[in-house]
């Protein structure tokens, strides 16, 4: 997920302001999901699950870059390719039902997990953090396409 990032970094940084904040923000999104899971370079020695201050943290950047996508991005994105063109249109309305997938079940780890007192949930931590990178990487290469869809056809390069 980190080279997606780094490669989209480097094909549209600079580009637009509005994609450069959110590109930022989903790095700060990986960066608190490398550290929840313990993935390099944020590897622990235990087994322990992270602090609840940990995992509330990461829900908020989560939820802050949910909502950035869907309440700034898209329709700024959406609006470009109904002015330039159908096949673009076309692209948005295709991509936008997998990225609301995706943010309902982001959603809906948040709500689990941030919002609840209930320890016994912890046990399946791992399993759900696993499943929540799943279908962020799934949403990342979606975004990407938008994106690459407005690079390319919308932006006076």
């Amino acid at each position: 997920m980190l080279t997606r990032l780094e490669k989209a970094q480097e094909s549209w940084g600079g580009s637009h302001s509005v994609i450069d904040s959110w590109l930022e923000e989903r790095q700060d999104l990986l960066v608190q999901y490398c550290k929840l899971a313990g993935l390099p370079p944020y590897e622990r020695n235990d087994q322990a699950l992270p602090a609840k201050a940990a995992i509330i943290s990461f829900c908020e950047i989560l939820v802050d870059y949910l909502s950035a996508g869907h309440f700034e991005i898209y329709d700024d994105i959406v609006k470009a390719c109904q002015e330039k063109g159908p096949q673009s249109l076309a692209l948005a309305k295709e991509l936008y039902p997998k990225i609301a997938s995706s943010t309902d079940m982001a959603l809906n780890f948040n709500d689990q997990y941030a919002e609840s007192a209930d320890d016994n949930l912890l046990e399946t931590f791992d399993k759900d953090l696993s499943e929540l990178g799943e279908i962020l990487e799934q949403r990342f290469e979606y975004e990407d396409e938008l994106i690459d869809n407005l690079y390319s056809n919308h932006l006076d390069k």
